[in-house]
């Protein structure tokens, strides 16, 4: 951008491009209005009317390459940044045909094309997003922007301030757009902020900040080329309020009790369309005609997006589980040839397979809380800020929504994080951005965008660190669609699982259980990635197949070795890969046995135990001899004395219990 782009150029062709986004927006939404009413749009629909200049100021101030990041009232942004009315309708309805193949909806609007990452229905859930965009942008060299739209909603939101804390301190190219429409749903800002001044709260950030008058696209342009242009000559982060209004309710369930009429219409008095076309016919800069061409123009395009849209193909039901996880994967890695063996722990196995990551993929970079100077709460990275520094070896703030997030982002313009979170405790922190933006952004987006982030975490008890330090959760993380969650437990596995994981077109959480940091054997000293797929038999038997997964699977072996003192033959189950679940090598073993007992750290009730004993129900019930057994963590918070602890979490002495029960000698 040159010093001559600071300020917006008002020929005549210029301002008809403005009143031409604008009007085409308008109307877009008024025919949305029209189709709801029909049921030919369904579910929420918020309607971006009276913010129009917002959307097209900002946009007019990004080059074609910048990225943008909206909110779930992002059909403005969409339309602004050039996509088609018949992509934008077509995904209003649902059709195969749509921007997102039909799968967003209103609120989920991605564009591959156009460089459109989304709409996000999570108030403030886009920003750390946003800030992980411009991360990944920034460690590959590349000079683009990422814009993200957002309401004054999200500034009561901890991810809002988690996210202004981390770009202004890694200087993180994203241009906040704060579009302040004086109402967070029904609620108005003078009820719920302390303190409305948005633009001095983002500055306290240290970062440049300005409010702006969002009925003027004029001036929203000329703010946004300010700062655009002070961001391309100097990358960091800049905040715009936009003080704007909607004309419409909240979404089409809004009743609108919270306004009165007359507010509605002293504002669309002076909306932005009203407003910029009357200064510009005045001007005479545009004419009568010009305005008649344009809405005819815009006329045209909605009624052939309509009729696209209505003719337009359903994505057919056998389709259902498509862009759930990506298409394609690569392939299991071939075993190396057998080396010599080296005496280590599984501490340091997880270690030498970060090392190597980093060494062999400039993509990969670590972050996450006392990672780096520290060594990492289980020393885990201790040394690898100073073999590889602080670009790829990220200390961040105690922000696991941001930080997280921003991993998602970076993975999604190509680079390769490995995210760690403290203990599986803290990653409740970050759900949302795990749930509701890596697990589900290949699906909503129709398979434009995947996150391929790794995710690590410190699971389970045994350390007398109370309840809030010692849950295993990794069950909950398994429920979801889109994620691939791994549990591993030797040695192989520990180094192996994240270089596999490093390859994956998906997010992969892995979950690395306390007890297990310290355990030592011998490990091959050319171990290498191993396949995330299949369970693993651990030990051979006949009479009951236990399955169990980290540390509860050195547990269930040591009930083996105890029950086979009485001539009781158990097969050990490694599960190993807890999504997807491995039924094939389940059923094999439990045909095999004809009983079964699953160990399992999480609690009993709704456990991943559950889902195992429920499908060898389903698929091999007719081969049981007895019920499917279960030996899981008390339900009660873990607590902190021992022998409490003790008592709450599944020990050997209750696997065997379990085991003789299924055979008939409990």
């Amino acid at each position: 951008m040159t010093v001559q782009d600071v300020k917006p150029h008002l020929t005549r062709a210029h301002v008809l491009e403005l009143l031409r986004g604008m009007i085409r927006i308008r109307r877009f939404e008024e025919t949305c209005v029209e189709l709801y009413g029909q049921e030919k749009i369904r579910g929420f629909m918020h309607l971006y009317d009276g913010e129009e200049a917002v959307a097209v100021g900002i946009s007019a101030a990004l080059a074609p390459t910048d990225r943008v990041v909206a909110t779930y009232r992002e059909h403005g942004q969409a339309l602004a940044r050039g996509l088609s009315m018949e992509s934008a309708l077509a995904e209003m309805f649902g059709k195969a045909t749509g921007c997102a193949g039909g799968r967003g909806g209103s609120m989920h609007f991605f564009d591959a094309e156009t460089n459109l990452y989304g709409g996000n229905a999570i108030v403030g859930g886009g920003l750390p997003l946003a800030a992980g965009l411009a991360l990944g942008d920034r460690m590959q060299g590349h000079p683009h922007i990422t814009a993200c739209f957002f309401g004054d909603g999200a500034l009561a939101e901890g991810e809002f301030h988690e996210t202004m804390n981390l770009a202004a301190l890694w200087g993180l190219p994203v241009l906040f757009v704060c579009e302040n429409n004086l109402y967070a749903m029904g609620t108005a800002v003078a009820r719920v902020q302390a303190n409305p001044d948005f633009a001095a709260r983002a500055a306290t950030y240290g970062m440049p900040a300005e409010a702006v008058d969002g009925m003027d696209v004029v001036a929203v342009e000329a703010a946004a080329r300010r700062a655009v242009g002070a961001m391309r000559a100097t990358p960091g982060p800049y905040f715009l309020e936009c003080r704007t209004y909607r004309f419409r309710a909240h979404s089409m369930f809004d009743s609108q009790q919270y306004r009165t009429r007359d507010e509605v219409k002293e504002w669309r008095e002076k909306g932005p369309i009203v407003r910029f076309q009357g200064w510009a016919m005045e001007a005479g800069l545009v004419h009568e005609a010009d305005v008649e061409a344009i809405e005819a123009e815009v006329a045209k395009q909605i009624a052939n997006a309509t009729a696209a849209a209505e003719q337009a193909p359903w994505e057919p039901v056998e389709d259902l589980l498509r862009h759930t996880v990506a298409d394609t994967r690569p392939a299991p890695p071939e075993p190396p040839a057998p080396d010599e063996t080296v005496e280590t722990t599984y501490r340091e196995a997880c270690k030498q397979a970060i090392t190597e990551a980093l060494l062999t993929d400039e993509r990969v970079f670590l972050m996450g809380e006392d990672i780096g100077a520290y060594g990492g709460c289980y020393a885990v990275t201790k040394g690898l800020l100073a073999e590889f520094g602080p670009e790829r070896i990220r200390d961040t703030p105690l922000s696991e929504a941001a930080f997280t997030g921003a991993g998602i982002g970076a993975a999604m313009v190509g680079m390769r994080p490995i995210v760690e979170i403290m203990t599986v405790n803290f990653s409740m922190l970050a759900l949302d951005q795990i749930l509701n933006t890596a697990a589900t952004v290949r699906h909503m987006s129709g398979g434009q965008f995947g996150a391929p982030v790794v995710i690590r975490m410190a699971t389970g008890a045994g350390r007398q660190l109370a309840a809030q330090h010692s849950h295993s959760l990794e069950g909950w993380y398994a429920h979801i669609p889109g994620l691939r969650v791994l549990a591993p437990a030797t040695l192989e596995d520990a180094r192996g699982m994240l270089l596999s994981a490093l390859k994956e077109p998906d997010p992969v959480l892995i979950f690395e259980h306390v007890m297990l940091y310290n355990m030592a054997g011998q490990l091959a000293r050319n171990a290498g990635a191993v396949e995330i797929d299949r369970a693993a038999v651990r030990r051979a038997g006949r009479d009951v197949t236990l399955v169990a997964y980290g540390y509860s699977l050195w547990k269930a072996l040591e009930a083996a070795e105890a029950l086979a003192a009485e001539g009781i033959e158990a097969e050990v189950i490694d599960l190993r890969v807890l999504r997807p679940l491995d039924d094939e090598t389940i059923m094999a073993s439990v045909a095999r046995t004809r009983r079964a007992v699953v160990v399992d750290e999480g609690w009993r009730s709704g456990a991943l135990a559950a889902e195992v004993a429920a499908r060898i129900m389903e698929q091999v019930f007719w081969t049981l001899d007895a019920p499917v057994g279960r030996v899981c963590t008390a339900e009660v918070p873990i607590p902190y004395p021992k022998h409490l602890e003790e008592a709450a979490l599944p020990q050997v002495a209750d696997i065997v219990a379990a085991a003789r029960a299924a055979v008939g000698r409990g």
